[in-house]
């Protein structure tokens, strides 16, 4: 896929002149986020962008060859902020609205042929990461690995969308049988003990890699959370209840009640949705809090519903720290501003601080190396442009020379890095420059 250079020029100018209309930032320092957008927007565009002969659209996450549901839409979330935020001419915004809409007809497909699939391929070729054992023999699923950020991001972005631009091209005759098919997928995960066929079952490969119990994952008790077996890292989880994967889940389910109500006419399915987004809500406030270091609220990253709790957070969103930019928390909610301080502190053992980075990394990468995700949703979080500007030079400095963003830095020596091509790392850079530069995400912030 190409960008119109017309675009390009129009982003390069808003981010040059929003930027240094919110800071003091010196023209070329200006100038040098304005280049970082534009080579990671056309790099994202040209490498892992294709346009199908269906109309949907397939987004591969980089160096892996493969569809991840989270990853598609967080990748192509700065193209909406181009569309909210008037960028381009009226041509150049409606042709992102339908790369956007394409992508989320490719959700809706994937997720009824597999709502527990985390990744896909672009056919039915059963290509793979590695041998799984699961219930359902997927030759669309690259892995089987359910998580909840994957029933959440399609229903999210879609109505993200329509509340910017009106556009329902999206509701295909597959969102409806996604939809009821999430529903269906979350009530089971609340009583996953009693209720779930799905297990997961990999040999020769790390802890993380495999579920425990013979691949029906770690035991919980139903608190009206739902289950899942992996985090947005991909690595499994360690008690049931991912908070942070409840928290989009919840907010996602309520926005897919909009969209049943108002786009399908599907009263009877949008009064389910919303039902049980309150059922997590309820659940959240009621588990999901525990004790800080200083005696303090903190909400957990992990629980299982029968007393026991874990406290970390990992730089994948949906992360504790990216609760804000999800719309899950306010920003100055006193339990997230507690969660905040605890997670970018020695609390969470993967923070990691040394000469050139501090911040969030995670188990799925080598210890002492920081996200640029995590510093991107660090920047999301907060009010103040002078901190964004600095965290955008220091992720400019850090990037190993490359130019590009990666998935873990070593704080010491950032050129040590895994993953040299990473575009959802690439689009939140851009998320962060665009957003400080006055881009907004969405039509209620302009």
């Amino acid at each position: 896929m190409q960008l119109p250079s017309a675009l390009l020029d129009d982003v390069a100018e808003r981010v040059r002149s929003g930027i240094a209309a919110a800071t003091d930032a010196p023209a070329p320092t200006c100038e040098a986020i304005a280049e970082r957008v534009i080579g990671y927007l056309r790099n994202t565009a040209e490498t892992t962008v294709s346009r199908e002969e269906d109309g949907t659209t397939f987004v591969i996450t980089g160096d892996i060859p493969a569809m991840w549901l989270r990853d598609s839409a967080a990748q192509l979330t700065p193209l909406l902020r181009l569309v909210v935020g008037g960028v381009g001419s009226d041509a150049d915004r409606a042709e992102l609205v339908e790369v956007l809409a394409g992508l989320l007809r490719r959700h809706w497909m994937y997720l009824v042929i597999d709502p527990y699939a985390n990744a896909f391929n672009r056919t039915a070729d059963a290509s793979h990461w590695d041998s799984d054992d699961t219930e359902l023999n997927n030759p669309w699923a690259w892995e089987r690995k359910f998580e909840l950020d994957s029933l959440s991001y399609g229903p999210d972005l879609a109505w993200r969308l329509w509340r910017a631009t009106g556009d329902t091209s999206w509701a295909d005759d597959q969102f409806l049988p996604a939809a009821r098919a999430i529903l269906e997928v979350v009530q089971t995960e609340q009583h996953h003990e009693e209720r779930s066929k799905y297990f997961f079952r990999r040999e020769n490969c790390p802890p993380s890699d495999t579920l425990a119990r013979d691949g029906k994952g770690s035991k919980t008790v139903p608190n009206g959370l739902v289950w899942a077996g992996f985090r947005p890292s991909d690595d499994r989880c360690e008690l049931g209840y991912n908070i942070p994967g409840n928290f989009f889940l919840a907010l996602a389910l309520e926005r897919l009640g909009d969209l049943l109500e108002h786009v399908a006419g599907e009263a009877d399915d949008a009064a389910t949705a919303r039902r049980l987004a309150g059922e997590i809500r309820a659940a959240l406030e009621e588990h999901g809090r525990i004790d800080g270091p200083d005696g303090e609220q903190i909400w957990a990253y992990e629980i299982d519903g029968m007393g026991q709790h874990l406290f970390m957070d990992d730089a994948n969103v949906p992360s504790l720290l990216s609760l804000p930019y999800l719309r899950c928390v306010e920003q100055d909610d006193p339990t997230y501003r507690a969660t905040r301080a605890a997670v970018l502190s020695r609390t969470n053992p993967f923070f990691f601080a040394g000469l050139y980075l501090e911040g969030v990394g995670s188990p799925h990468t080598p210890k002492d190396h920081v996200w640029p995700i995590a510093k991107s949703v660090e920047g999301l979080t907060l009010s103040d442009p002078a901190e964004k500007l600095r965290l955008l030079e220091q992720l400019m400095r850090t990037d190993g020379g490359t130019g590009m963003m990666h998935e873990g830095v070593h704080v010491d020596d950032p050129t040590i890095f895994t993953r040299e091509w990473f575009s959802w790392s690439n689009s939140m850079f851009c998320e962060l420059a665009l957003d400080l530069a006055g881009v907004s995400r969405e039509e209620a912030e302009r």
